[in-house]
């Protein structure tokens, strides 16, 4: 076994059970606007909650794809899997907080949104400097991935989820997040 091997086990198991997470919670969510529905009761999705969930996933999958890049990199010592741990971890409690444990709490989604919204997208945002740290310290992975194309598209996350933890209305909300999870779509379409 690799280090990499070693150390990725550990990185995809925690990043699994953030996807799990999410999933879970949107399961749960739905689960709960059906029963409204059969008791016609109010209760609304919305549309902020699922598009962050969307974007958490595709935000994860990235730093998933990220560890395949930076392979031949990772070492297999004490420090690098306490990192991996601590690192994957925040996926989760952001992952976790997405969508609330008792949707019944609430009569529209998009209320919880709002009181999420800046802890996941600042955790969110804490993980793109930690990996743009680690980026720095190997010089030829920076030689060869810190590019404009890089730089900017990394610019454009960071000024929209700074944009979601800034903008209160819910039309700007659906905007950042439409744009967050396009850019993703772009990206992975290249």
């Amino acid at each position: 076994m690799s280090d990499f091997e070693f150390v990725f086990v550990l990185y995809s198991l925690v990043l699994g059970l953030s996807l799990v997470e999410l999933l879970n919670g949107l399961g749960r969510t739905v689960e709960f606007k059906l029963a409204q529905q059969a008791g016609d009761r109010a209760f609304s999705l919305g549309v902020l909650t699922p598009l962050l969930a969307l974007f958490v996933i595709l935000d994860l999958l990235s730093f998933w794809i990220f560890a395949w890049i930076v392979q031949e990199h990772v070492v297999a010592e004490r420090f690098t899997v306490l990192g991996v741990l601590v690192f994957a971890s925040a996926y989760f409690l952001a992952s976790r907080l997405v969508f609330p444990s008792d949707p019944q709490n609430f009569t529209e989604l998009d209320t919880h949104y709002f009181r999420v919204r800046r802890v996941v997208f600042g955790m969110l945002l804490l993980m793109v400097a930690v990996q743009w740290l680690f980026l720095l310290s190997i010089p030829s992975i920076s030689d060869r991935l810190i590019t404009p194309a890089s730089i900017g598209a990394t610019a454009v996350l960071v000024v929209l989820m700074l944009a979601g933890m800034a903008f209160s209305g819910k039309c700007a909300n659906i905007a950042v997040l439409g744009l967050l999870i396009a850019r993703y779509l772009v990206i992975y379409a290249m």
